[in-house]
């Protein structure tokens, strides 16, 4: 069932936002920052590939963990490799409950203990208190809607699994980040457009296509060009030859967004 936000709660989000770009510095450029820490597609030389998929999401005042990967020792070495690291961060955000999102998050935990961490209401209740054990300061997500800072939650959408996609709005529009989309990428495109009037500029993470024949995973295309969806990055679960047809569909819009990669959109 699609959960729609209160206008009360998008127009508070929208007012922090302003709060952030108001804050930041004059010399800092207000700009959103994703890193791909863990995934099984691409990889940059001095990385460790892995199934799974963990996104670095860095906005000016937040610094965010999108799914951590499947193993939390490999996890921790990327980031360090690229510079990063997990006392860093300000909060997590699991996508949903599979072990290739979920599997770093203990060694993040003790790395960081404090940390506070989203995901969706739906998550076994003995989930949430091991890693409440472990330190994490549990937010249970039930609907769409702000969660820190810039950040957003299309809140749990449920087709057999239930996930959640992370929502950015930035100058050009909005960036959906999601772990494998179990819901349907087109469904959730849908709700981060519909719950925010705003379109997709960028839309980023695991599209669930590895098994699918190539009239679904074109039928799928046309569905996204028809909402406008400006650039994609499909990774992780989308599959190998989904990933050549999105690349031949967008064309020099399509951004490559495997393993180590690091892409800059202009938040004001």
């Amino acid at each position: 069932m699609r959960r729609f936000w209160p206008r009360w709660w998008l127009a508070a989000w929208m007012l922090s936002l302003s709060a952030v770009a108001g804050a930041a510095s004059a010399g800092e450029a207000e700009r959103l920052r994703l890193t791909v820490l863990f995934d099984n597609v691409g990889g940059r030389s001095g990385l460790v590939p892995g199934w799974g998929f963990a996104c670095l999401v860095e906005a000016p005042g937040n610094t965010l963990l999108f799914d951590t990967g499947a193993d939390g020792e490999v996890l921790l070495a990327n980031m360090q490799s690229l510079g990063h690291r997990a006392d860093a961060l300000d909060a997590v955000v699991l996508s949903h409950i599979h072990a290739d999102h979920t599997g770093g998050l203990a060694a993040v935990l003790a790395a960081k203990p404090g940390l506070d961490v989203w995901l969706p209401a739906t998550f076994p209740a003995a989930f949430m208190r091991e890693i409440a054990q472990r330190g994490a300061l549990v937010h249970a997500v039930r609907a769409g809607g702000p969660l820190v800072g810039s950040f957003a939650s299309t809140g749990p959408l449920d087709h057999g699994l239930t996930e959640q996609a992370l929502i950015v709005d930035t100058a050009r529009g909005l960036v959906v980040i999601t772990g494998c989309a179990h819901p349907g990428i087109v469904h959730i495109a849908e709700t981060a457009m519909q719950a925010t009037a705003r379109p997709i500029y960028l839309l980023i993470g695991g599209f669930h296509l590895l098994h699918a024949d190539a009239g679904h995973v074109d039928d799928v295309i046309a569905r996204l060009q028809a909402l406008g969806v400006e650039r994609v990055a499909p990774s992780h679960c989308t599959g190998a030859a989904a990933i050549a047809r999105f690349r031949r569909a967008w064309g020099e819009r399509f951004v490559d967004g495997g393993l180590g990669a690091v892409l800059e959109v202009p938040l004001r």
